[in-house]
């Protein structure tokens, strides 16, 4: 397999990853008189997230950004408050989880969840929304204890769930998924698509790790369950946080043994052997779409492509 670093696409960001300047200072979240002096601080800001989504707004400069409030106009809210950290300002941040998104007096902002956002904000901005998002998502899918069943209460400023009837604490759940670029001696490169995906989307293979399994075992298993075809060698590239709603993608560039395709129908309707000149074919006649730009499936292809994708015709 190749170096990765000799590759021309070896040093482009992957979504969601670069360093965000924010301090998570995790020590303060069971500090309640901290929280309320920060709470209460004139330099603090809040932004509000709902069903994965935060308000956007560009700037004259050309630049976007979330939507942040001074704690003192923020919306009220009982519990759902959570600390995400500090900037080396000193400024605090904090999220707010609300049932809808507020409005804006002047209408210029609009509501986005990471997909979109991601790839606008700036390292801070998309960190803290990456933040309170899987923050949001954990909280409204666990509001119930799994040892006795009874309603669970926020604690360490959301990043804490506990269970007044039985005592047990529960934390914020992520899952570890393998993502992976396969090639086979030819050094084409394996790209299946989903049955759910619209029509012509193709991108790497992907899965869940299994209780008891190593990451590279999850991904022999994984691509030979989808698609038929054996893996050797199996090299990590990178991670990045996937909170749609609660994965922790781990990227892997990973060397056939075998190259008879045979999908397995439920996950994977169709998956091919793409040659680079295949690949820009396809994309540039519209054939097919490439992987989103956010996603680090997309920066995989591009490690083994060695530059960026070109452009779809549609």
């Amino acid at each position: 397999m190749s170096t990765l670093s000799s590759d021309a696409a070896a040093h482009r960001p992957i979504g969601l990853t670069a360093h965000s300047g924010i301090d998570r200072a995790a020590h303060h979240r069971l500090d309640e008189a901290w929280l309320a002096a920060a709470w209460s601080h004139p330099t603090t800001r809040v932004f509000v997230v709902s069903g994965g989504q935060a308000l956007i707004d560009d700037t004259p400069d050309g630049r976007t950004e979330l939507v942040m409030t001074p704690a003192f106009e923020a919306p009220l809210t009982e519990t759902h408050r959570y600390f995400l950290g500090t900037d080396a300002d000193g400024v605090r941040y904090f999220a707010l989880q609300k049932d809808t998104l507020p409005g804006r007096m002047d209408q210029s902002a609009r509501p986005a969840g990471l997909r979109e956002a991601g790839l606008l904000l700036s390292a801070r901005d998309a960190g803290l929304m990456v933040h309170a998002v899987a923050l949001e998502n954990w909280q409204r899918l666990h509001r119930f204890c799994s040892r006795c069943g009874e309603r669970t209460v926020i604690a360490a400023a959301g990043h804490i769930r506990r269970c007044q009837a039985c005592g047990a604490e529960h934390y914020p759940r992520t899952d570890p998924a393998v993502i992976m670029l396969v090639t086979d001696e030819d050094d084409r490169a394996l790209l299946g698509r989903q049955v759910h995906w619209p029509e012509g989307r193709f991108s790497t293979l992907a899965g869940f790790v299994e209780p008891g399994e190593s990451i590279e075992q999850s991904v022999v298993r994984e691509v030979f369950e989808e698609a038929g075809v054996t893996v050797g060698d199996v090299e990590y590239v990178a991670s990045q946080p996937w909170p749609f709603p609660s994965s922790l993608m781990l990227g892997f560039m990973a060397r056939a043994t075998s190259s008879e395709i045979t999908v397995d129908g439920e996950e994977i309707e169709e998956a091919r052997w793409f040659s680079r000149e295949d690949l820009r074919t396809a994309i540039e006649s519209g054939e097919i779409l490439p992987p989103l730009g956010i996603s680090i499936a997309a920066r995989l292809v591009e490690l083994w492509y060695g530059e960026p994708l070109p452009k779809s015709a549609g």
